[in-house]
């Protein structure tokens, strides 16, 4: 990560109660490269670092380390180019899906696709983890093919099937558990994105390859 130092901050940065700092920036490849910044730069007082899609969350150990980091920050900055590759991703997980979701022939007329060109430009393409929230085992996908990018549904579902697999924007995922949810549901797979008896609860981690498989 390339990070130099100059007089602004390319995101904005407000607080966020008395104990954080919140980085609101222009796109998830930004948050990313950020966070990636901020990790490398090991602030004191810093003890966690939680992107999303367009802000980045600076935890901190307590209110005195709130001025002095807002400084630190100042003097930070990601190079272009690293907010536009990533790095190498740490391993890659396949994921079976069945296409046969509720929203499929919808994402199809939104794109101006055809069901199976949808499918093939959710399968043909590699994703990659960003970030995780919103439930346990919950993973944005990035990285797609961008033909793909559409709207969440007008009306949320308030129940959306566990494996259920989805686009809303420029993300991908797959829902770990049965809960509400507003995204264009194409398919549904049996992987299972959390299990607490697993070393690592969650099947899809920061920085994962995700290549899905039509099944």
């Amino acid at each position: 990560m390339n990070v130099t130092e100059i007089t602004e901050l390319a995101c904005d940065v407000v607080d966020y109660g008395d104990q954080a700092l919140l980085l609101q920036c222009g796109s998830t490849a930004e948050v990313l490269a950020w966070g990636d910044a901020l990790r490398a730069a090991a602030l004191p007082g810093v003890v966690d670092i939680v992107p999303a899609s367009r802000t980045v969350l600076v935890k901190l150990h307590g209110p005195r380390f709130q001025g002095m980091t807002r400084q630190r920050l100042r003097k930070l900055r990601v190079a272009p180019e690293s907010a536009e590759s990533l790095s190498e991703p740490a391993r890659e997980v396949v994921i079976d899906v069945v296409y046969d979701g509720p929203d499929l022939a919808e994402v199809a007329r939104v794109t101006g696709l055809s069901t199976a060109q949808v499918i093939n430009a959710h399968t043909s393409t590699p994703w990659r983890v960003g970030f995780s929230g919103f439930a346990p085992g919950f993973a944005y996908l990035i990285g797609g093919d961008e033909r793909l990018r559409v709207p969440r549904r007008t009306e949320p579902r308030t129940s959306v099937p566990a494996g259920s697999v989805g686009l809303a924007g420029e993300f991908s995922a797959v829902y770990p558990r049965r809960s509400p949810g507003g995204w264009q549901i194409i398919g549904h797979t049996d992987a299972v994105m959390w299990d607490v008896d697993r070393p690592d609860p969650a099947l899809l981690t920061r920085g994962t390859s995700v290549r899905f498989r039509a099944h």
